[in-house]
């Protein structure tokens, strides 16, 4: 897949070289593209370097890992490149009441938040209850990998962002629709359990897969 990661910090940039390691073509992108070019030097022909819309328009899939209010002006930035694809929201809002966003998100769920500042696009929360830490160790073992709870409204992205979550070494955990992901946004049970997939079936009262 060509996959655009917008906002290439550490959980973008991390769980963007697994997704080159497992033979994804992956542009990374920053405000300050010029920084990542070393990275995308070492790691090969499959990984570049741009601007947020230089990811926008090259990816298919995209991660968004940005600081949360970052998002809607992104949304009205990248309106047209973002349409109908496929993004994978891994951005948190602020904790505290200080910033409206943080209470928008609050009251009406990350999720929707995120959903209505990137309006046109097929969102799902995936990446964003885990440190890019978890997901590196995750990576490197064969059993007891990290459970990574994911939840979306349209099922065709949902199969993405679940094989994508398993490119990235770990094994997802479907939760449910958006307003699901109430349950592992910060505050939830599942915010940053940083645990394998059946314990973090059990935090969130899920049934155990198979």
């Amino acid at each position: 897949m060509r996959l655009g990661v917008i906002g290439a910090g550490w959980l973008g940039a991390t769980v963007g070289r697994l997704w080159v390691k497992a033979g994804h073509e992956v542009l990374f992108s920053s405000r300050h593209p010029e920084e990542l070019v070393s990275m995308t030097r070492e790691l090969g022909p499959r990984a570049s370097a741009g601007t947020p819309r230089q990811a926008a328009e090259f990816g298919t899939v995209l991660l968004f890992a940005v600081p949360y209010e970052a998002l809607p002006q992104l949304g009205r930035d990248l309106k047209q490149a973002l349409r109908g694809k496929v993004v994978l929201d891994a951005c948190n809002a602020p904790s505290g009441n200080d910033h409206a966003l943080s209470r928008e998100a609050q009251a009406e769920g990350v999720a929707r938040t995120s959903a209505k500042y990137l309006p046109g696009t097929k969102l799902v929360r995936a990446f964003s209850a885990v440190d890019a830490t978890a997901i590196e160790a995750s990576a490197k073992r064969q059993s007891g990998k990290l459970g990574v709870p994911v939840a979306g409204d349209d099922a065709q992205a949902v199969q993405v962002a679940l094989r994508l979550v398993r490119d990235a070494g770990c094994e997802p955990v479907m939760v449910g629709g958006l307003a699901a992901a109430s349950s592992f946004q910060r505050g939830g049970p599942g915010f940053r359990a940083n645990t394998t997939a059946p314990e973090l079936r059990r935090l969130l009262g899920l049934p155990q897969g198979p």
